[in-house]
């Protein structure tokens, strides 16, 4: 038996003249709550700080755990919420599980993983690039492929000592790597962007042929770069 069941079954068969100085009510629980065995750990520790026992009851509780009510603890994706009718010894169990030492009752609970936290979390869509990817990769082949390995199609064609389309997808902040590649060393040196890049400096010019582009033309090649799998670089090197 696990041991928060097992306190909660020794505390019951003292029955109620045990608590004869304190107070009681029934608590609904669904059966899914149930199996996890938090009631079993939790109740008995709130009961034993104060003196209120919870009767466990799968239905017609006088407080309830569900989806409507305070919102107390997380379970995976649900959020579990109380509802209690107002007595005092529901309000202190609400007061308790909304506490610093509730929550970490709840979150040292072993066996199922709860979280006390309970705000609604943030889904972040995935950011879209809109473009010709098409094109993109007819560009990047034209333009980036004398450097990079844009796909198999320029593998052996590029310089070695560059990094490769799929190793820069593995960067957290490869979309602005190539939305600004221009203003990156060393590209500044060679490309040309209409309406935003200054035309060259006539006593530096490029060292060699130049790459010219329109911002559309960009946003083509990053509307590609965002199908192109980021590369498998293993873990990372750990030094013992």
């Amino acid at each position: 038996m696990k041991s928060g069941a097992l306190v909660l079954a020794i505390l019951t068969s003292f029955g109620s003249a045990a608590w004869a100085d304190g107070d009681s009510f029934t608590l609904e629980a669904p059966a899914a709550l149930r199996e996890t065995g938090l009631m079993g750990y939790i109740l008995p520790r709130f009961a034993l700080k104060t003196s209120i026992r919870p009767n466990l009851v799968e239905t017609d509780g006088a407080a309830a755990f569900g989806a409507e009510g305070t919102p107390v603890f997380r379970q995976d994706d649900t959020i579990w919420a109380l509802t209690i009718d107002g007595s005092p010894a529901q309000m202190r169990f609400l007061d308790w599980l909304t506490s610093d030492v509730g929550k970490r009752t709840v979150e040292s609970f072993a066996d199922v993983a709860f979280s006390a936290d309970v705000s609604p979390k943030a889904v972040v869509a995935a950011e879209v690039f809109e473009g010709d990817a098409a094109a993109g990769e007819r560009l990047a082949l034209a333009h980036c492929g004398r450097c990079h390995v844009v796909s198999e199609k320029n593998r052996m064609d590029a310089i070695g000592s560059t990094p490769s389309f799929a190793v820069l997808r593995t960067f957290s902040d490869w979309s602005d790597r190539f939305q600004a590649f221009f203003a990156l060393k060393p590209h500044g040196a060679f490309t040309q962007i209409e309406g935003v890049t200054e035309p060259f400096d006539p006593a530096r010019p490029s060292p060699i042929v130049p790459v010219e582009m329109t911002l559309d033309e960009v946003d083509a090649i990053v509307a590609f770069v965002q199908h192109v799998s980021p590369a498998d670089l293993g873990a990372p090197v750990q030094s013992r």
